[in-house]
């Protein structure tokens, strides 16, 4: 237990344009209605997404008109800086710590590439050490919350003593295709948005709370239920409208196995930490993770504050849940590419 990483902070960072969803979806209707015979049946998955109000790195106009990869790059790579530096910084404040303190940098996108990669680009800017440890990580999808978390906590582990730094910015925005008139795009549309996070971690370390052990499943066959087309423009976006049930029937094993090699059971659970992954998935995992109920309620709040910001979202879901008190053993949830499961114990 002594070995076990320790959160000794979490901070989240938002871009500076807010949309509510009425204005989304009056952007929607401009760019798409007249090219989709089908846009007035499947409007309403604006108003059913659970979505007040998202983030994004560029003001509304800027998704009406169509952009080149080139350009979609420079931006990602520009506000995810920006970003990654305002929840940095704000982590290593609440942590009691300079830049200089940190050995090691795990980052995690799925939304955007650089290379020199981004927590690369952030040692001078931020004031790093030379001899950071540095782990960038691409591909993860909305499961790298949980996933990411889980590796930094394995390098914390592996160097007892260390100071890791945990990082995730995902800018959803930037895949947004202005002339993909297609029901996933539009789906895409209704969902998605921007953000960052990052948390402190330490293993040897009496305080914050204690990451007890980590897990994940891929499920053979299942690869084309989520991930990105690469086209001539940037990414495109793939994700099955049968992910709800593939949740229903295929994690309660999963999540069971996961838990029992703790000696536990999904009653044991004090909270949960889900990531916001839309309505139908959130009502999904709240029957999958049943009689564990205390912290829906805050994925259920990030999600209308805040939108589906993939793999940022579920640490915005953590830090609501410690800023609220949440105690006991607390299970962090996600699904990503692959197809994957996500799964964290922490002992808050």
């Amino acid at each position: 237990m002594m070995t076990d990483p320790r959160l000794l902070s979490v901070a989240t960072a938002l871009p500076p344009h807010c949309f509510d969803q009425e204005a989304t979806l009056a952007a929607a209707r401009a760019m798409f209605a007249h090219r989709m015979r089908d846009f007035d049946r499947l409007a309403p998955v604006f108003a059913n997404a659970g979505i007040q109000t998202r983030h994004a790195v560029r003001p509304l106009e800027w998704y009406l008109e169509p952009h080149g990869w080139p350009e979609r790059a420079a931006i990602f790579t520009d506000c995810a800086l920006d970003l990654l530096e305002e929840a940095g910084t704000k982590a290593l404040e609440r942590a009691g710590l300079r830049p200089a303190d940190i050995d090691a940098i795990v980052c995690v996108t799925t939304t955007g590439i650089a290379t020199p990669s981004l927590e690369a680009r952030l040692l001078d800017r931020m004031g790093f050490r030379p001899d950071t440890v540095r782990l960038p990580i691409f591909g993860l999808g909305c499961a790298g919350g949980v996933l990411g978390l889980a590796r930094a906590g394995m390098m914390a582990r592996a160097m007892p003593g260390s100071t890791v730094l945990f990082l995730v910015v995902e800018l959803c925005s930037l895949a947004h295709r202005s002339e993909e008139a297609t029901p996933t795009n539009l789906v895409a549309t209704a969902l998605f948005a921007d953000g960052a996070a990052a948390a402190v971690l330490r293993a040897g370390d009496g305080r914050g709370p204690r990451l007890r052990a980590s897990g994940e499943h891929t499920w053979p066959g299942t690869r084309g239920i989520m991930g990105w087309r690469v086209e001539s423009d940037g990414f495109g976006v793939i994700f099955s409208q049968d992910i709800p049930k593939l949740v229903r029937d295929r994690l309660p094993p999963v999540l069971d196995a996961f838990l029992s090699k703790q000696g536990m059971t999904r009653a044991d659970l004090a909270g949960v930490i889900c990531h916001t992954g839309g309505t139908k998935v959130l009502q999904a995992l709240a029957e999958v993770l049943a009689p564990a109920s205390d912290g829906m309620d805050d994925a259920w709040a990030v999600l209308r504050d805040c939108g589906n910001m993939s793999a940022a979202s579920v640490m915005f879901v953590l830090e609501r849940r410690l800023s609220r008190g949440a105690t006991g053993p607390q299970l962090m949830v996600a699904l990503g590419p692959g197809f994957s499961a996500a799964l964290t114990l922490l002992e808050l």
